[in-house]
């Protein structure tokens, strides 16, 4: 993800912070620091923040275990200063799995509270359970209160979080896919509406930040969805491009601008031997430009690691490993030799065709 730096990684899975995180540290720390007025207060709030989100990592990674078991890798877990996302390559087409993998972060939650529990019971006489809080009491205490909070709040049925996934998954049962991203879409978008209200009419902004991550992910998702299933039966040689050009490693960059300069092309396999050995993306080559000039090779500045494709794959599967931040183009293969490139950008025009072709038909 853009604008985000990587700080670790847990069982191969990158842990990402975004940069706008910082802007959380700083409003915690200036605010803290203005009630209480000493910096012990400060580290303790600043410590606090640091156990909620490593409990939002546990919660992300309990997903990414989830659908590991699937055969689902996870690209990476991205923390924002609303929470974390775990950016899967794909959600399981079969609703019973995707139940599960939704369901997989609130049970870690539920687990850590059950932790908590036990703990406070033995260790503090004076806490109670009927007078938990996330933000009074002891440490220990706010964290039990953080772990339910998550569970609960999480399960609300506001789709794209765990429990509109969940409620998709119940509907695709008992209909097809689509239409099921659809009930559930809209119904998180009402409760967007909610949160959006709640946080107008509450000293509470954040939910407002809330409601606009659920409103713009539930019409993202259900675009999506539409766009995945438009494209099940239809192989990658159908949709790939076909006229292209290709870069050798020590081509200068000088000839990638030619290239764009002349045609539409702006992301270019690179190719030694035959063997395609990386990608010189639009991004890459600017940079590059900016920094080494137009005589620095193409291999200084092109990816190394990159997906490829099968001319007889289906399209739906390639579609997710589209990626515009790391993936804008794949490499198609048929038997090692590249025989076309796939983007984003010609699946549109290939919808939009056949869009057109289906209305003159009818």
């Amino acid at each position: 993800m853009k604008g985000a730096w990587k700080i670790g990684e847990v069982l191969g899975i990158g842990i990402y912070v975004h940069f706008t995180f910082l802007l959380l540290v700083t409003w915690v720390a200036v605010s803290q620091y203005a009630v209480a007025g000493n910096l012990s207060a400060v580290w303790e709030a600043l410590l606090f923040l640091f156990c909620l989100f490593t409990i939002i990592v546990l919660h992300e990674l309990g997903h990414a275990l989830a659908a590991k078991r699937f055969g689902i890798r996870t690209r990476d877990i991205v923390l924002l200063p609303i929470g974390g996302v775990a950016r899967l390559e794909r959600m399981p087409d079969n609703p019973w799995q995707e139940l599960v993998v939704a369901l997989a972060g609130p049970a870690v939650n539920v687990i850590l509270a059950l932790i908590l529990y036990l703990f406070l019971s033995h260790y503090d006489p004076n806490w109670q359970l009927g007078h938990w809080s996330p933000v009074r009491g002891t440490f220990a205490g706010r964290l039990f209160g953080v772990n339910v909070v998550l569970a609960l709040f999480n399960l609300l049925p506001a789709f794209p979080m765990d429990g509109g996934r969940v409620l998709r998954a119940l509907l695709a049962t008992q209909m097809d896919y689509v239409r099921a991203t659809h009930w559930a879409a809209w119904v998180g978008q009402a409760m967007a509406i909610l949160f959006g209200l709640a946080g107008l009419f509450t000293p509470n902004p954040m939910l407002l930040f809330i409601a606009l991550f659920v409103w713009i992910g539930a019409a993202q998702e259900a675009s999506m969805v539409e766009l995945r299933w438009a494209l099940g039966g239809i192989p990658v040689w159908r949709v790939m491009i076909t006229e292209f050009h290709t870069l050798h490693p020590e081509d200068p960059l000088s000839k990638a601008g030619q290239y764009i300069l002349a045609g539409y092309q702006h992301d270019f396999p690179v190719v030694d031997n035959g063997k395609v050995v990386g990608i010189l993306t639009h991004t890459a080559l600017l940079s590059g430009l900016s920094r080494l000039g137009e005589t620095a090779t193409v291999k200084e500045v092109m990816e190394q690691t990159f997906d490829t494709a099968e001319a007889n794959e289906m399209v739906q599967m390639v579609f997710e490993r589209l990626d515009p931040g790391s993936a804008p183009c794949i490499p198609v293969l048929r038997r090692g030799e590249l025989v076309g490139l796939l983007t984003k950008e010609n699946l549109g025009e290939f919808l939009l065709i056949q869009s057109a072709l289906r209305k003159e038909r009818a």
